[in-house]
């Protein structure tokens, strides 16, 4: 199963703060804006601005990256979805 988080970034903060490089090359994250997703294959995806990213990973990734997302000074909040 893989989970998509939508995280809503504080305006003006950096996107490439949000992961670490470490955290992606453990987790095999994908950090996408929407429009990048909709390249990739998510479809159905509304216009979610400029400050948002999806992250998709593996479920079993997903508490690692939950506690780097709540603990991040650039997320102002974040959404998981579930995907099949």
């Amino acid at each position: 199963m893989l989970v998509v988080f939508e995280a809503h970034l504080v305006p003006g903060s950096a996107a490439d703060d949000l992961l670490s490089a470490e955290a992606k090359r453990e987790t095999n994250a994908q950090v996408m804006t929407a429009a990048e997703a909709k390249q990739v294959g998510f479809g159905g995806l509304p216009d979610l601005g400029p400050d948002v990213r999806l992250i998709a990973v593996n479920a079993r990734d997903k508490g690692w990256i939950q506690n780097i997302l709540e603990a991040s000074p650039v997320v102002a909040r974040f959404n998981v979805h579930h995907v099949d």
